[in-house]
């Protein structure tokens, strides 16, 4: 997961810190020697760890820290603070042509930075802000680099318009223009070749297609995994063709975190999206000041939230019997199945208790606990049951324990180990404070379904 290694790191820092009633400014150096060797280790560029750590010691040494009542907690208020600073401060979003003149939006980046994926993602967030985006297939080289573009233009329901193969990619970019004005569309998304590494053909395609063609907005696509050479690609195309923002990709994967601390420090920059999986739903505004309450482990309430209402497929009936049901303790495996299904689309288990405050030191021993193939063979318990069954787990006796064993792959104490604490669970939704209001019924509906496996 993004920043575990150096979200251990400085909450452990920041321990000693807290731990201390007044605080030196040799304490205070002394931390700070670690915080820099922290994000040195996370592949922050050297240059933007020795600004950031400057800035801190200048602000933590004064009078009014030192003297404060509870010095460690400032020093640490101070960290956040600087961190939001590195990334960018304020969130940067996309901006639209006014009325219905078409906006044009250049993606690049090289080739396997999910730039295509990353593409369709784009015009989902463009269709919620109630655009009609046009995806333009403008990688003439990359083998099923079109048809990749279709497909997933399909499943976002946006248009996606092609000439195949045989003409030039800024002839294609001018004649989607035409055409988007021509059928209504007032967002087209060029998606741009990638090559391997950076070379003077790939920059030359970019700077022809950007002479002749308006480009309102030119975004990268940068796999974030690849940390501080991230960083370098990103300075190299903004040098060579001008860039106005950047799209961070896989921050889902083991990333150190570079990348997304120190983008914007380099080249001036902003991120204006993570990347957190292959979904084409999986496409997160980018935050600053949530991004680092996530570094410094300190969770991240509001994207959680956000994503548990983006999720809730439910309708406002529905969720209302559901809520009443489980405060009466009748949440039963069907519900317990809806909740698997929207808890994968928020990116499973990790991610969401990922964000919560608090969490990052225990989240090594939940993922032992509660892995993907665990939570799997819950659900094959499940779904191995009848629909009756599934509605009335009273219905289970031993012997139907057993054909749901058979049918799910596991030995029969383990239907019976999930079986009793599903029912613990139901007592305990009972005794669940604040089930009313809409947020309140959406997260427990999530969390009261999650419960179970432990």
């Amino acid at each position: 997961m993004a920043f575990e290694s150096l979200t251990d790191k400085l909450q452990n820092i920041f321990k000693n810190l807290r731990s201390k009633g007044r605080l030196t400014e040799e304490d205070v150096r002394l931390a700070l020697k670690e915080v820099r060797m922290a994000l040195l280790e996370a592949d922050v560029n050297f240059k933007v760890v020795k600004q950031f750590v400057k800035a801190v010691e200048e602000r933590a040494v004064g009078a009014d820290v030192m003297n404060g009542l509870n010095p460690g907690q400032m020093v640490i208020k101070i960290v956040n603070e600087e961190m939001v600073g590195l990334m960018g401060s304020e969130t940067t979003e996309l901006t639209f042509q006014p009325g219905k003149a078409v906006t044009v939006i250049m993606m690049c980046g090289l080739q396997g930075s999910g730039k295509t994926t990353t593409t369709a993602k784009i015009a989902g967030k463009v269709k919620l802000k109630g655009k009609k985006p046009l995806l333009v297939a403008c990688d003439i080289y990359r083998p099923a680099a079109i048809r990749q573009l279709e497909i997933n233009g399909e499943k976002q329901q946006a248009d996606v318009f092609s000439m195949g193969d045989r003409h030039r990619p800024v002839d294609i970019a001018k004649a989607s223009i035409e055409h988007a004005r021509k059928n209504g569309h007032n967002v087209v998304i060029l998606d741009t070749a990638g090559r391997l590494h950076i070379d003077g053909e790939m920059m030359a395609e970019l700077q022809e297609i950007k002479a002749k063609v308006e480009v309102h907005q030119t975004l990268l696509v940068v796999d974030a995994m690849t940390g501080q050479d991230a960083v370098n690609v990103a300075s190299e195309f903004n040098h060579k063709i001008g860039i106005d923002g950047v799209v961070l990709s896989k921050m889902d994967g083991d990333t150190r975190g570079g990348a997304a601390l120190s983008v914007k420090a380099v080249t001036g920059k902003p991120i204006l999206f993570i990347g957190m999986g292959e979904k084409l739903s999986e496409l997160e505004q980018f935050y600053p000041d949530r991004m680092a309450n996530r570094i410094l482990g300190m969770g991240d309430v509001l994207t959680l939230i956000e994503k548990v209402q983006e999720n809730l497929s439910i309708d406002e009936d529905k969720e209302r019997e559901m809520a009443a049901r489980m405060k009466k303790g009748r949440f039963d495996f069907e519900d317990y199945l809806e909740s698997m299904k929207q808890m994968r689309n928020m990116g499973g288990l990790s991610a969401l208790l990922g964000m919560m405050p608090g969490m990052g030191k225990q989240m090594k021993g939940l993922d032992s606990m509660v892995d993907d193939k665990q939570l799997a063979h819950m659900e094959a318990i499940v779904l191995s049951m009848t629909k009756a069954e599934r509605r009335d787990p009273k219905l289970l006796n031993p012997s139907r324990k057993a054909r749901i064993a058979r049918g799910s792959g596991v030995d029969i104490s383990v239907v019976n180990r999930f079986v009793k604490q599903f029912e613990q669970s139901q007592k305990m939704m009972k005794q669940m404070p604040g089930m009313g209001g809409k947020r309140g019924r959406g997260m427990g509906n999530m969390f009261g379904g999650m419960k179970f496996p432990f």
